[in-house]
C-alpha cells in the first residue's frame, strides 16, 4: 500500500511508520517543516505542509491509497478559550482537509481512512462499561470527538472505508501518559489522583500499533475502541504500577489540588471511562499486553 500519515512524527505515529516501512508499505508523513521531516524513521518520505489548511500537500496525499489520521494537539495542557480551540481545529480542520484530498484521489480501488478519535468520546460515564454501541457525551472532548468522526465519515462519500479508532490512555516506554508518570513514581511520590475509583482505558503502545494496522487491512469499518479488555481503576493503576517499580504508590492528590493545577482538564483526568473494545476482539484481533502488570512490565523493563 501507499500509505498517508498524519500525526506521523508523533509518540504513536512514528512506530506506525517504522512498522509500516518495514511490512514493505510506502509511507508518506505530512510534517510542518523540514525539521519535524527530519525525526522520520528511515525510509518514510516526508511531505511539508500544514494540516489545517489546504494547500499543495493534497495533491501528494491524494496519490495514496490508505490514509491514517493521527495529528491533533495534546490535551494534557491547562486548557485556555484559545487552546481548546487549537485542540478543536487541530482534528476537526485536518480531517476535513483530508478527506478532501481523497476526494480527488483517481486511483483504482477503494481508500482507507483509519482516523484516530478517542474514549473521550463517551464522556465521564461512572461504573457503565462502554462499547462502540454506547451514546456519546455531553462535554467539551466528547463534542470534539462527536465532529471529528463525522468529518472522517465523510469520506465514505468518495468510496472510502472509514474505521474511527477510540484511543485509550497509551502506554509507552518512549513519553505518553507513562512518560509523565514515571519520573514521580520511581520517587516514591506517586498515588491515586482524587479518590481513585475512576475508570482508566488504557492500551500498551505496541498492541495500538497492532490495531491499527489491522483496521488498515481487514474489512473494518465504524467506530473501533483501541483500548485493552482489561481496564482498571486509577487506583488499581497506581497500586500496580508502584508495585511493578517496586515503589510506594499511597501519596494521593487531591481532587481540589488536581482541579486547581488543571483547570478544566482536571475535571476529566478525575472522571474516566470503562471502555471495552468490543469491534477489535469481534473481527478477530488479539491482544499481545491484555492484563495491565504485564504490559507495565514490558514498558519498563
Amino acid at each position: 500500500m501507499k500509505v498517508f500519515v498524519t500525526g506521523g512524527s508523533g509518540f504513536v505515529g512514528t512506530t506506525l511508520c517504522a512498522r509500516l516501512t518495514a511490512e514493505g508499505h510506502a509511507v508518506t508523513v505530512l510534517t510542518r517543516s523540514e525539521k519535524g521531516a527530519a525525526r522520520l524513521p528511515a525510509g518514510v518520505q516526508a511531505c511539508v505542509g500544514d494540516p489545517t489548511a489546504p494547500g499543495d500537500w493534497q495533491a501528494t496525499a491524494s496519490a495514496h491509497d490508505a490514509f491514517v489520521n493521527l495529528a491533533g494537539a495534546s490535551i494534557f495542557s491547562r486548557w485556555s478559550s484559545e487552546y481548546k480551540a487549537l485542540i478543536r481545529a487541530s482534528r476537526i480542520d485536518t480531517t476535513r482537509n483530508l478527506v478532501a484530498a481523497i476526494s480527488r484521489r483517481s486511483g483504482e480501488g477503494a481508500p482507507v481512512l483509519v482516523s484516530a478519535s478517542a474514549v473521550g468520546y463517551y464522556g465521564p460515564r461512572g461504573d457503565e462499561e462502554l462499547s462502540e454501541q454506547s451514546q456519546p457525551g455531553g462535554d467539551f472532548l466528547a463534542g470534539v470527538c462527536r465532529e471529528w468522526e463525522a468529518e472522517a465519515q465523510a469520506a465514505t462519500q468518495f468510496g472510502a472505508r472509514v474505521v474511527c479508532t477510540r484511543f485509550g490512555i497509551v502506554l509507552g516506554s518512549g513519553g505518553g501518559a507513562l512518560g509523565q508518570m514515571l519520573p514521580l513514581f520511581k520517587l516514591g511520590l506517586g498515588g491515586p489522583l482524587g479518590g481513585g475509583r475512576q475508570w482508566f482505558s488504557w492500551v500498551h503502545q505496541a498492541d495500538l500499533v497492532r490495531a491499527l494496522l489491522f483496521c488498515l487491512t481487514n474489512e473494518m469499518s465504524g467506530a473501533a475502541n483501541c483500548c485493552s479488555p482489561g481496564p482498571v481503576t486509577n487506583r488499581e493503576f497506581t497500586r500496580t504500577l508502584g508495585r511493578v517499580l517496586g515503589r510506594p504508590a499511597i501519596l494521593p492528590a487531591p481532587g481540589f489540588a488536581v482541579r486547581l493545577a488543571m483547570g478544566e482538564m482536571g475535571s476529566v483526568v478525575l472522571t474516566g471511562q470503562r471502555v471495552i473494545p468490543q469491534a477489535l476482539t469481534r473481527a478477530g484481533f488479539s491482544f499481545q499486553f491484555p492484563e495491565l502488570e504485564g504490559a507495565l512490565r514490558d514498558l519498563v523493563k
